[in-house]
């Protein structure tokens, strides 16, 4: 039976990388790749889905929270390919458990664990929940060298614990680091914001 994979990492982390070269892997075989993202990732374009290596293929679905994916339209597809996976419905997440199942498709998803304070995404949460498999794709801090844990968020070269948990960027607004980094650069931040005391 197919199984459903979570490979989650931080920002920067070669995930997009990781999934365009599964694909690129695939269809030479003559095998159906079937492409994947959420409707609110438009960084690079509606469809596309681009790597920060410079690699880039065309989503065949865009999903938002209440798209109905049709199962008979899977019809000799190989495998489906997820990129952006945390900003999934818990909805669409049920499906794809349904369609690893039920139509014996391989389905991989892609994403982040969490939001720049720490907090699971919903499509995250739920992948947690539900996928056969869950790996971590490493990365390193972009402040040291330790193994990356964390997305730090930046708003005018400062790092943030407030806002918006989804507000769509790329390394000019978030940074992988360890837990250490992290606080740091927070702890850093706030000192900064605070009135010098006469």
């Amino acid at each position: 039976m197919a199984k459903l994979y979570f490979r989650y990492g931080t920002v920067g982390g070669a995930k997009t990388l990781n999934l365009l070269a599964i694909a690129h892997n695939y269809r030479p075989q003559g095998k159906q790749v079937l492409l994947m993202k959420p409707d609110i990732d438009v960084r690079f374009g509606k469809r596309s889905i681009k790597s920060r290596a410079g690699l880039e293929m065309q989503a065949d679905i865009i999903v938002g929270p209440e798209t109905k994916i049709v199962l008979n339209g899977l019809d000799g597809i190989n495998c489906i390919i997820v990129d952006e996976a945390q900003f999934l419905s818990t909805y669409t997440v049920d499906q794809l458990r349904e369609i690893a199942h039920e139509n014996n498709i391989p389905v991989i998803c892609y994403g982040l664990r969490t939001d720049f304070k720490s907090y699971l995404f919903e499509g995250s949460k739920r992948l947690m929940e539900l996928a056969d498999s869950i790996e971590e794709v490493k990365s390193t801090c972009h402040y040291c060298t330790k193994k990356s844990i964390m997305n730090l968020k930046h708003v005018n070269g400062n790092a943030v614990a407030e806002g918006p948990s989804i507000e769509i960027g790329a390394e000019e607004k978030y940074f992988p680091a360890c837990y250490s980094c992290y606080r740091q650069q927070i702890q850093k931040a706030s000192e900064a914001k605070e009135p010098a005391l006469l």
